[in-house]
């Protein structure tokens, strides 16, 4: 027996801990670890897929907020696996085997949605992240037709080429710098590490308008202080985010797609199917989105967190179970 799409997206929905092909196989009646394994083999799902599901969820206006972040799904005790590489994982701050994935959500401010998405494989396709980056931006505003002007970002993807894009498709950037950049705040001064500028009261409030090495446009800068004492520098050619406080507020939208990461590696099981070939984990992961969006739907309709939908789906058969165990307690005699 054959399974479908709508099969597969509701075991990753369903199943409490293990996600392999021989657990779903031993629990849809008439379905072999064979029929599975030829389903992620034979299917091609792209991210157009996804994003034909997302676009009647989406609150789209000039004001919402376009979100690009990578993430390694962790394949570390995995040899065989294709599509696996070495590379950075911010989820443990170094270097780990895994498959890396490049997104794009899109935030009205309150809600995240995932819109695109590519599987970072320079050895297959030779692109770069950077390179897939501008690929989803530009179908984003130029085949989405998408209005969101802002676009939030980290300083691995900070580099003069995609802020020039931005700055030049008439959108808006806000985004980190290492502090290491080279910038000047006159032609007298020339340029400078950004961590050497001096800053007063208003500076701090405001920011500086400052000149970024090779960028032929000008940024607002701004240093923010966390509690702790820690610095994060923030750049922007937006023209209303001219306070420290606008600029960190856009700034921490950011941080949807970081909690979008970690969703969909806990509650769809991303990381855990064990297919060797590269087909079959494109399939796996392309569906985990599916069922990640599925879960936030059912959540949002309940007024829940996608945390607390998955946990009730356990909560009848644990309370069937503590009325009626199969596994009795040992008792003394």
């Amino acid at each position: 027996m054959l399974i479908n799409q709508k099969q597969y997206i509701e075991y990753l929905i369903s199943t409490p801990l293990n996600y392999t092909g021989s657990n779903l196989a031993q629990h849809l009646e008439q379905v072999s670890h064979d029929a599975v394994s030829d389903f992620l083999l034979r299917q091609d799902i792209s991210a157009s897929d996804l994003y034909q599901l997302v676009r009647p969820h989406l609150a789209d206006s000039p004001d919402s907020y376009l979100i690009v972040d990578d993430s390694v799904q962790d394949k570390r005790y995995s040899s065989k696996i294709e599509l696996v590489k070495r590379q950075y994982s911010g989820a443990v701050h170094g270097l780990v085997r895994g498959i890396g994935l490049v997104n794009l959500g899109h935030s009205d401010g309150t809600n995240y949605y995932p819109i695109d998405f590519r599987i970072y494989a320079p050895d297959t396709d030779g692109k770069t992240k950077n390179e897939h980056f501008r690929e989803m931006f530009l179908a984003a505003i130029e085949d989405k037709q998408l209005a969101a002007q802002t676009v939030l970002f980290d300083s691995w993807y900070a580099s003069v080429e995609n802020l020039k894009l931005i700055h030049n498709s008439q959108r808006y950037f806000v985004t980190t710098l290492k502090s290491n950049r080279m910038v000047s705040v006159s032609v007298e001064g020339g340029y400078i590490h950004l961590d050497k500028l001096e800053w007063d009261a208003s500076q701090l409030q405001q920011g500086q308008l400052i000149k970024l090495k090779e960028l032929p446009f000008k940024v607002r800068l701004f240093k923010l202080v966390t509690p702790d004492g820690d610095i994060e520098w923030v750049i922007s050619n937006h023209p209303g985010l001219n306070s420290a406080p606008a600029v960190k507020a856009a700034n921490n939208v950011r941080w949807q797609i970081e909690q979008f990461h970690r969703e969909y590696k806990q509650l769809t099981g991303s990381e855990r199917c064990e297919s060797r070939k590269a087909q079959a984990q494109r399939t796996h992961l392309a569906l985990c989105y599916q069922a990640w969006l599925a879960i936030k739907v059912a959540a949002q309709a309940a007024q829940k967190s996608t945390y607390q939908i998955v946990k009730e789906l356990t909560s009848d058969w644990l309370r069937a179970e503590l009325r009626n165990p199969h596994i009795l307690a040992l008792t003394p005699s």
